[in-house]
C-alpha cells in the first residue's frame, strides 16, 4: 500500500463529514453538493483501498480506518489553517492586533489610544481584551501585553516594559482622613483577588509588613478585577492597594493620591510578547516604541518613594 497523500479535497470533504457525522450537513459548510461530497470521500476510501464510513439509513459512522484518520486530519487542516493566516499577516503591514489583559486596556491602553492613532495613522489597531493564555499560531493576534512573573518562552520575543509596584491609594478627602500609615487600622480597605496568584504576595498584609505595622485582616469588598477596585476607591469606597501602572490616570488628575511613601515591589511586571522577528517589522516596531515611551513615564511617581521588596517581607 502506497504512503503517497490523496488530493487535499477529498481529505477535507472527509473531515467535514467525520466532524458533522453527516454528508449533507458537510457538503453546505463546503459549499458542494451532497452527491459530489460522496464522491470525494469514495475516492479517498477508493485510494486507502477501505471504506472510511458506514452508510446506514439516516446516518453515518466511522469506520476503525475513519477513526484513526479523522483526529490527524483535524488538526492538519487546522495547523493549515493557521500557517495561512500567519502568511497573510506577514504581508499586512497596516493592521496590528494587540491582546491584553481587562484591566490594563480600560485604564491605561484605552485611554491613550488617540495619541498612537494620531501619530501613526497608516495603523489600523485591534485590540482583544483578554487573559487567555494566547497561542500565536492559532489566535490571529500580532502582540501580547501580559502581565507576571517574567520567565522566557521558546520561540517568543519578550521584553519588560513597566516595573510593577502598589501603595495605598485613596482620594484626598480620605487621605485627609487618615493622613499616617497606622491610621489604616481605622480605614476601609478594599481587596483585589486578581493578584492572588502572584509568589510571594503583593496584598494588604504583605504592605502592613513592608510599613512595620501590625498586620490588618479585616473584612472589606472584594474585586476579582483590579480596575473595579480602583473605580470604588475613585468613588469614596475605600483605601485600595493600587497598581501604578493601573491608576496612572486617576493619580495625574487628582482623583486619587498615595499620602504614604512605602511602596511594595514585586518581581512581577508587564511584558510586550510577540512571535520571535515578529518585533522587527515596522508596524510592530512601531507600537513597541511607542508603549515604551508612554510607559516610560510611570517612573517619575517612584520618586522620593521607599520601596520594599515583597519577597523580603515574606522572608
Amino acid at each position: 500500500m502506497s504512503d503517497r497523500l490523496p488530493p487535499l479535497t477529498a481529505l477535507r470533504a472527509f473531515d467535514a463529514a467525520a466532524r458533522h457525522m453527516s454528508f449533507s450537513r458537510a457538503a453546505a459548510e463546503l459549499g458542494v453538493t451532497p452527491a459530489a461530497l460522496s464522491f470525494q470521500i469514495k475516492s479517498l476510501e477508493e485510494h486507502l483501498e477501505a471504506p472510511l464510513f458506514r452508510r446506514l439509513n439516516r446516518a453515518v459512522e466511522l469506520t476503525d480506518a475513519g477513526r484513526a484518520l479523522a483526529p490527524g486530519a483535524s488538526d492538519g487542516f487546522k495547523a493549515l489553517t493557521a500557517a495561512w493566516r500567519a502568511a497573510r499577516r506577514t504581508l499586512d503591514q497596516t493592521t496590528l492586533t494587540v491582546t491584553a489583559g481587562p484591566a490594563f486596556t480600560a485604564k491605561w491602553l484605552a485611554p491613550r489610544l488617540f495619541k498612537f492613532a494620531e501619530a501613526h495613522p497608516e495603523i489600523e489597531l485591534r485590540f482583544s481584551a483578554t487573559l487567555r493564555l494566547m497561542d500565536f499560531s492559532r489566535d490571529d493576534v500580532d502582540v501580547a501585553i501580559r502581565f507576571g512573573m517574567a520567565k522566557k518562552e521558546p520561540g517568543l520575543f519578550s521584553k519588560p516594559i513597566i516595573r510593577e509596584w502598589v501603595t495605598p491609594m485613596m482620594t484626598p478627602a480620605l487621605a485627609a482622613m487618615y493622613p499616617k500609615p497606622a491610621d489604616l487600622a481605622r480605614a476601609p480597605l478594599l481587596h483585589q483577588d486578581d493578584v492572588a496568584f502572584l509568589k510571594p504576595a503583593i496584598d494588604w498584609p504583605a504592605w502592613f509588613r513592608a510599613a512595620n505595622l501590625p498586620p490588618r485582616f479585616a473584612a472589606g469588598a472584594r474585586f476579582s478585577n483590579a480596575d473595579h477596585a480602583l473605580d470604588a476607591a475613585v468613588a469614596d469606597g475605600g483605601v485600595v492597594l493600587g497598581r501604578i501602572s493601573l491608576a496612572e490616570n486617576s493619580l495625574r488628575d487628582g482623583r486619587l493620591v498615595m499620602p504614604y511613601k512605602i511602596g511594595l515591589a514585586t518581581e512581577a511586571q508587564y511584558r510586550f510578547v510577540c512571535p520571535e522577528a515578529i518585533e522587527a517589522r515596522p508596524h510592530v516596531r512601531a507600537f513597541r516604541e511607542w508603549i515604551e515611551a508612554e510607559t516610560s513615564t510611570l517612573e517619575e511617581y517612584r520618586v522620593g518613594m521607599t520601596f520594599v521588596s515583597a519577597a523580603e517581607v515574606e522572608a
